[in-house]
């Protein structure tokens, strides 16, 4: 799981002001995360390899989301106007930039394949690329919270949205395990992602608080922590 605490790692504050997501590039048995921020800034630990990042170059949009390409050898980072950068052995398959979108881009998710990769919205909209397929989105249905994040199902033909409100809307063969929908928070839902089964997900709020469901394991959370920033997204 991407959200991590390690003490021989430097703290969120001392690698930048900027908000960070927390982001795992390295395979499931491997000793290795990366973490991106919202300026592009990608920070590499353990056995997770540094691809490049955006870190100092000029973006129109802040970076609000990520993916790993297949064997974890690059990544995509994206940013809120449907910007997308690829790096290592990411192929970049286009993206929504310079397009007329009618609410920002809050995350993606890349197919097992490595070949394709969806874009979300923050009103449920879903933008697919590569081979990854269209499976159905809540772009003009009414929400009572917005989109932040989505993940996509073990074999990549389904995906699910989750809302601030940790309501969660399943598509494709992507199954509903559960949801913080009728839960009090005391933040908000800020991104979520799949177990590698397919078979459950975290949720993670925006004080590092995290929620499992299906087969999920709940291995900690940064929910009693104090942060300098606040947590923006998990990723598998």
């Amino acid at each position: 799981m991407a959200v991590v605490t390690d003490s021989s790692s430097p703290s969120l504050a001392e690698l930048t002001g900027t908000p960070i997501g927390v982001s795992t590039q390295a395979p499931p048995l491997s000793n290795g995360y990366l973490l991106t921020a919202s300026d592009g800034g990608v920070f590499n630990f353990g056995s997770a390899t540094f691809q490049g990042s955006t870190g100092g170059q000029h973006l129109n949009a802040p970076i609000v989301g990520e993916a790993a390409s297949s064997g974890d050898k690059g990544y995509w980072l994206v940013a809120s106007d449907g910007g997308v950068f690829s790096f290592g052995n990411a192929t970049f398959y286009g993206s929504m930039g310079g397009q007329h979108l009618n609410n920002p881009i809050v995350g993606m998710a890349a197919t097992p394949s490595g070949k394709g990769y969806w874009l979300v919205a923050s009103d449920g909209g879903i933008f697919s690329f590569g081979d990854a397929g269209y499976y159905g989105s809540m772009g003009g249905q009414q929400l009572n919270k917005p989109i932040v994040g989505m993940a996509a199902s073990y074999d990549g033909k389904g995906y699910w949205l989750v809302a601030s409100d940790g309501g969660i809307f399943t598509f494709g063969d992507a199954k509903f395990f559960g949801s913080q929908g009728a839960t009090v928070l005391n933040k908000p839902i800020v991104g979520m992602a799949a177990t590698p089964s397919g078979n459950g997900y975290w949720l993670v709020a925006s004080d590092g608080g995290v929620f499992s469901h299906g087969d999920a394991g709940f291995l900690g959370s940064l929910g009693s922590e104090i942060l300098n920033k606040p947590v923006i997204g998990i990723f598998p």
